[in-house]
Formats: structure tokens, sequence, C-alpha cells
């Protein structure tokens, strides 16, 4: 089964790069200098930060339903990150090395099934998700921290 795994469009958060820091600790949002790598891994470009380069940490809603899974959580987007990076079946560079947790939900954001896995096992999970025609889409997240890492989709 193929699938696509997608970043979160830049435009969502290019309003805020230019912004000061006092502005963005008024909307709960902090300025960092990535220190390590890994270690700040960017929602837009699914790859991690490179030390040195500026993060923004968020607090990004992620699940946007009226299900009782509604979800948000704190990510990292990089201020120089342009597009959103697509991998199709493949997975991308911030899944690597991390034990991924995979939220399988329905057309109505109600969760219906949960798997876990690290790097090769992911794909087959993945597939094996989507051979379920009840699974409209995964939410994939770190299972560490628990943040939001991206959204899995079949490919048309």
């Amino acid at each position: 089964m193929s699938f696509i795994i997608s970043g979160l469009a830049a435009d969502e958060f290019q309003p805020l790069f230019n912004q000061s820091d006092d502005a963005l600790r008024a909307q709960g949002i902090i300025r960092k200098k990535a220190d390590s790598k890994p270690g700040y891994p960017c929602r837009i470009t699914l790859e991690d930060a490179e030390p040195g380069e500026t993060v923004l940490l968020l607090n990004h809603q992620s699940l946007k339903t009226d299900s009782p899974f509604r979800s948000s959580y704190a990510i990292y987007v990089r201020e120089n990150a342009q597009t959103a990076q697509t991998f199709t079946n493949a997975l991308p560079p911030v899944f690597k090395g991390r034990p991924i947790a995979l939220r399988l939900f329905d057309t109505d954001g109600m969760l219906i099934g949960a798997d876990m896995g690290k790097d090769g096992s992911l794909i087959e999970k993945i597939e094996a998700a989507f051979t379920d025609p009840a699974v409209a889409y995964i939410h994939a997240h770190n299972a560490m921290h628990g943040c939001f890492a991206a959204e899995v989709k079949r490919s048309e």
C-alpha cells in the first residue's frame, strides 16, 4: 500500500519568523538556536535542524477535529524552512533512529488503532495499517516525547 508523509505547510509559520523575541514570547513561542543534531526536528522539512540554526518552539494543533482526540503539543520549525518536504513510500530523515508511535484515525477523527516502530519496521506497519479501509490517515508521533512528527496518508 503506497503512502505519503508530508511536512507542515511553511506559510502557516512564515508570519512568526520576523517577529521579535518579545512578540513571540507573548504568544507562547520561543526562538532557540539548535545546539545538537539530532534534537530539533523540524515539522516542515522533516529533518533535524543543524547546530547553530534558528528554530521556533511552539504549540501546534496537529489534530483539528471535534472528536475527543483533538490534539496539540510542542513542535519545532526551522526559521529558514521554505517548503514542506514530502516522502513517498519512504521515511523522512527525522524518523530515523527514533521510536515512532502511529495513531490510526478514521474519517471522523476517531482513534481506531495504534502501533509503534522504529526505522524499517515503520514502513511495514504503515502499509499494514492502510490495508484496513477504515483507516483514513495516520499521525506519527515521537514516542519518547509524544510530540507530533508528521501526517501519513495513502497515496492516490
